[in-house]
């Protein structure tokens, strides 16, 4: 049977794996991987998640996995005829850029490209209203995606690895503070099976506590493809029956987490432009300030609000921070500072390892009110509020902002109410919420009128 080229981008597994399927019926797959030059941009944390998760893939291949380093619409060409393969197979994109890297490759292919399967339990665009209109809305996307339901995990082919084809060595793994073991396949599903082993059953009440491991950290797994959402979901779906009612409510939510995921990817399949401007045209005319001190202030985790710094300092040791604090953080840029939400989402993909591109930015529009939200304009974080709500023992503020240590209790979301609050050099507030929150308000009804 002729060589079939598996071409691996944001799917890094061999189970529940479509495009692996439609490869290893057709023959023996030559698994690749191509650096391409944006790699370059990408942050100590995201490479060192990449590379966790391709040293894993290059152990399940049985180290057939070939590395190449280049321009995918050249790579993959010079790969192809290299292997005599008769296609090359991938899962499909989509993201605007990646269908566009799609299409130069196809372009530049002798044989075809075959797309089969996406990063998602419902590929973008299946999810329609009844007149074939895409949906704008949370909610009702949901229960149409509910309805239209997914198929259940592939298979595992028994699969007959390629040989002979050079690769490049696979560049070590940079150290980093961060957990990315579960970046790879078989660490995430361990992590998975934990979860689902009794944490799941407090996800709904806990979810929200970043001083607590109360979510599955299945977020870099789901971004590199080391695990796909289908899996995810039919777990759930087999242990549902088995599990109390307030556990069954916790899957339910959790099921409800993984949807945005799929309503996001669905909105930038449909609307791409939505990925850097703003989805609500109502709102484009918001008045901004340019990023200037306090704006590298916050990049920092230097504000002198305790739980905003301790979400921006999480970040940037990690490359990881609770979706708690991402809305948090991005509140007090679009609404504090009254930056535009795009510097931000900028700024939160360089450090993310998990940094997803309709994710992130559809997150960042929700938050600063220019997104899916039918009356967004008045929500605005109080960061101390949310700090005590949240981190009620002030656990995870101490844990990040090692000035404030000396503070007991919750106490430490208000070191300006302790003596001595400020003794081992933590900063001061940059600026004083109420009255931000007033003038992010008369912006927005500005703009509305």
């Amino acid at each position: 049977m002729a060589a079939q080229l598996l071409w691996f981008r944001r799917d890094l597994r061999v189970r529940d794996h479509p495009a692996l399927v439609a490869a290893a019926e057709a023959g023996e797959v030559l698994p690749v991987f191509v650096l391409d030059p944006a790699f370059a941009r990408a942050g100590t944390t995201r490479s060192a998640a990449l590379l966790t998760a391709l040293h894993a893939l290059h152990e399940a291949t049985d180290g057939a996995l070939v590395v190449r380093s280049g321009a995918p619409e050249q790579v993959i060409p010079a790969l192809a005829a290299e292997a005599g393969a008769t296609a090359a197979h991938i899962s499909g994109e989509t993201t605007p850029a990646g269908r566009r890297r799609d299409r130069a490759v196809e372009r530049a292919l002798a044989v075809p490209l075959v797309a089969t399967g996406t990063p998602y339990a419902v590929s973008p665009g299946r999810v329609q209203k009844p007149g074939g209109d895409p949906y704008r809305v949370f909610t009702p996307f949901s229960r149409a995606w509910l309805e239209h339901g997914w198929r259940a995990p592939a298979p595992r082919p028994s699969t007959r690895w390629a040989r002979g084809v050079e690769s490049e060595p696979l560049p070590a793994v940079p150290a980093v503070d961060a957990r990315l073991d579960w970046a790879a396949e078989e660490a995430a599903l361990e992590r998975w099976a934990a979860f689902l082993d009794g944490p799941i059953d407090r996800y709904d009440e806990q979810r929200d506590r970043p001083d607590l491991d109360g979510t599955s950290r299945m977020s870099i797994a789901l971004k590199l493809g080391a695990v796909h959402p289908r899996t995810l979901l039919a777990d759930l779906d087999r242990l549902a029956g088995q599990r109390s009612a307030p556990a069954q409510r916790s899957m339910l939510r959790y099921r409800a987490e993984l949807a945005w995921r799929e309503f996001y990817a669905d909105l930038v399949w449909h609307f791409p432009r939505s990925a850097w401007h703003d989805f609500s045209p109502e709102l484009t005319t918001i008045a901004y300030d340019e990023p200037d001190a306090r704006f590298e202030a916050w990049q920092q985790g230097r504000t002198g609000f305790p739980m905003v710094d301790a979400g921006m300092r999480q970040m940037r040791a990690e490359g990881w921070m609770h979706n708690r604090l991402r809305m948090l953080t991005a509140s007090f840029l679009t609404k504090d500072l009254h930056v535009w939400w795009g510097v931000g989402a900028r700024h939160f993909l360089d450090l993310l390892a998990d940094g997803d591109l309709a994710s992130n930015n559809h997150g960042w529009q929700w938050v600063a009110g220019t997104g899916t939200d039918a009356a967004p304009y008045f929500r605005v974080f109080n960061p101390v509020l949310q700090g005590q709500q949240h981190d009620p023992e002030g656990d995870y503020v101490r844990r990040w902002v090692p000035e404030l240590r000396h503070v007991p209790g919750a106490a430490v979301h208000e070191p300006w109410k302790v003596a001595g609050g400020y003794a081992h050099g933590y900063p001061e507030r940059i600026l004083d919420h109420g009255a931000e929150r007033k003038e992010a308000l008369a912006r927005y009804e500005a703009a509305r009128a």
